[in-house]
């Protein structure tokens, strides 16, 4: 959810002050892209992975301060809920190990946070769970007074409600309806996703931006881990559309007249993040007005790179699928794409077999002499997201020069062979591209995701007796003993065989 920020009450001249800041960022920015020296090698990875607490009773644990003072460890943080916690992993180049690097050290802190929670002695320490949106959860849980503490969670949420001036509708529709109304943006608690950062340079930006939009559907494809919530069993991704109605901030006249949402998917190809940074300030109203003393004029004259934190603060209220970053933590600027598509779990090697299948297929579409963006609508790249979203794994996917096919057919055609020579030509240690990404080629073979293992397991315990919630507790406790096994889900014995 990023910094915190302590709570207060905006005026209009704040929103004045704070729009036109914005506006001399973005023109700052333009200036940088043009005069300044980005810090372009090694090309860095990072991940950001969001984390579920739970009790003995597989109900949500809302406990994450003191989870996170047993964990003791500061890539631990906390996030909107106070059944949520997320674990940042230091950035890393894709060199020959750095596939298995990240997998040995998102194993090893979970094992360790783990392994620090059950000798904290707290009476019942919960169990920590990488899943896209938590299948126990009930409307109760999700109450502002379980919204986590910091001042930003609070801030945020006094805002979106006021820009609103309504309660969130909740309405999803698949295989069984939800339509509920919140009074909180708490709902958005229950979306916890694995956030993946690319490093990239000026010149690449574009290219990298439009080719991970293109295969966002196909990352939900293979990765939906969200089928389940408040009892319900609605799409294969289900923490798509809750998170765009948790946070949306337009009322049902303002949608009506097509403006545009904060968690957005976007309507063009780019030619540069400038472009998505101008959209930001041109089309999207503050949410947290704050305005800082930088001049980011006189930064540059000084020779050195401003950080633009307000424009940098906006940014992190737009939530885009696919969002831009710029940072310049040491006064070297950098670029990223922080890629906001895949969630949670079900493993850490299913994890890192979802990150290499993206990292490597962006590398490869990237550099293509006729890219895909050139012939392929970007309404085209929405419906393949939308239509992963709502069918998971054998949703009808469109792509150029193959057609319309299901989505587990392209990937292994189509997609995995260009992963492959993508993380290859990032100097990838060949036994780890086969290793990583015959975990997503078996999961398409098998039509086997984490989504669809966990509608079978439910009807399975439905069909020997338990009632809905039963059978989702259940379900959840086996999950938890599989995540902590290692096993790729497609190897997951299933309760229906």
């Amino acid at each position: 959810m990023g910094a915190q920020v302590e709570i207060r009450t905006f005026d209009r001249r704040d929103r004045s002050r704070y729009r036109r800041k914005v506006q001399r960022d973005v023109a700052v920015l333009g200036r940088l892209l043009e005069e300044v020296d980005f810090v372009t090698e090694p090309q860095l990875v990072g991940l950001e992975v969001e984390l579920n607490l739970v009790d003995a009773r597989m109900r949500p644990a809302m406990l994450n301060s003191q989870v996170l003072e047993a964990i003791d460890d500061p890539d631990f943080t906390t996030e909107l809920g106070r059944f949520n916690i997320e674990l940042n992993v230091d950035p890393r180049p894709l060199d020959e190990d750095g596939l298995t690097g990240f997998e040995e050290s998102v194993s090893g802190s979970l094992h360790r946070a783990q392994q620090r929670i059950d000798d904290s002695g707290l009476s019942a320490p919960p169990a920590v769970v990488m899943i896209g949106t938590l299948p126990t959860l009930e409307p109760r849980h999700l109450d502002i007074a379980n919204i986590s503490e910091g001042g930003r969670y609070l801030l945020l949420n006094d805002q979106i409600l006021e820009s609103r001036q309504e309660n969130l509708l909740i309405e999803i529709r698949g295989e069984e309806n939800l339509v509920i109304e919140s009074d909180s943006i708490m709902p958005e608690a229950a979306c916890t996703s694995t956030q993946v950062h690319l490093q990239v340079s000026p010149d690449e930006f574009a290219s990298y931006w439009n080719a991970a939009q293109a295969i966002a559907g196909a990352q939900i494809v293979v990765g939906a881990n969200s089928p389940f919530l408040f009892g319900r069993h609605l799409v294969a991704e289900t923490r798509v559309p809750l998170f765009e109605q948790s946070t949306d901030t337009r009322s049902a006249e303002l949608v009506a007249q097509g403006v545009r949402p904060r968690v957005w998917f976007g309507e063009r190809w780019v030619n540069s993040i400038f472009d998505l940074f101008a959209e930001n300030a041109r089309y999207f109203p503050a949410l947290l007005p704050i305005t800082g003393a930088e001049d980011p004029e006189a930064e540059m004259e000084r020779g050195r790179a401003p950080q633009l934190a307000e424009l940098n603060l906006h940014n992190g209220t737009i939530y885009r699928w696919n969002r831009p970053i710029y940072s310049a933590p040491d006064g070297r600027p950098h670029l990223r794409i922080e890629n906001r598509v895949l969630p949670g779990g079900p493993t850490v090697i299913d994890t890192m077999a979802n990150v290499a299948f993206y990292t490597g297929l962006v590398h490869a579409l990237s550099r293509e002499a006729t890219p895909i963006w050139s012939r392929m609508s970007f309404h085209a790249a929405e419906d393949n997201f939308r239509a992963a979203v709502r069918g998971g794994i054998a949703a009808e996917q469109y792509w150029p020069g193959v057609g319309q096919v299901p989505g587990h057919e392209l990937v292994v055609r189509t997609l995995l062979p260009l992963a492959a020579a993508g993380l290859a030509d990032r100097g990838v240690d060949g036994a780890d591209v086969d290793r990583l990404l015959g975990i997503v080629e078996q999961r398409c073979l098998l039509g086997r995701n984490g989504s669809t293992w966990q509608v079978q397991e439910v009807a399975a315990r439905e069909a020997d007796g338990l009632d809905r919630r039963a059978a989702l507790g259940s379900m959840l406790s086996t999950y938890i003993d599989l995540m902590r096994s290692n096993t790729p889900v497609h190897e997951w014995p299933s309760s229906s065989q």
